[in-house]
């Protein structure tokens, strides 16, 4: 079975150039709008990865990392921010509220499933 991994983006266009680098090395994808959408999702079917931007309206990333890390399915999976925010405070909070890493965008499709791989 593919592993899932949910790619949350408000950028369509991102979402999508995002979602085409991880469907074509085989991973299942499912994508969401934004935050709340993202968490509907997650608490409906689990993912073994999520990749988030951060700004976002209705629920940005970090708020998304720290209530996805609330549900049980979440406390071990890998969430990754991908955001064009490198500020090393907001950085801290991505950390805190649960965050497994921080990639800065535009992002290198081969870097992205090095850190990919590594995390599923």
């Amino acid at each position: 079975m593919n592993k899932a991994i949910l790619v949350v983006d408000d950028t369509r266009s991102m979402r999508k150039m995002v979602a085409a680098v991880l469907s074509g090395a085989g991973y299942a994808v499912s994508e969401a709008g934004d935050g709340v959408e993202a968490l509907e999702l997650a608490k409906t079917q689990r993912f073994d990865l999520v990749v988030t931007d951060h700004n976002m309206p209705r629920m940005d990333g970090v708020t998304l990392v720290g209530e996805l890390r609330r549900l049980p399915d979440y406390d071990a999976v890998a969430l990754i921010v991908l955001s064009t925010e490198v500020d090393p405070v907001l950085k801290q909070k991505g950390r805190d509220a649960g965050a497994t890493g921080w990639m800065a965008k535009p992002f290198d499709p081969q870097r992205m499933l090095d850190i990919v791989a590594r995390f599923i």
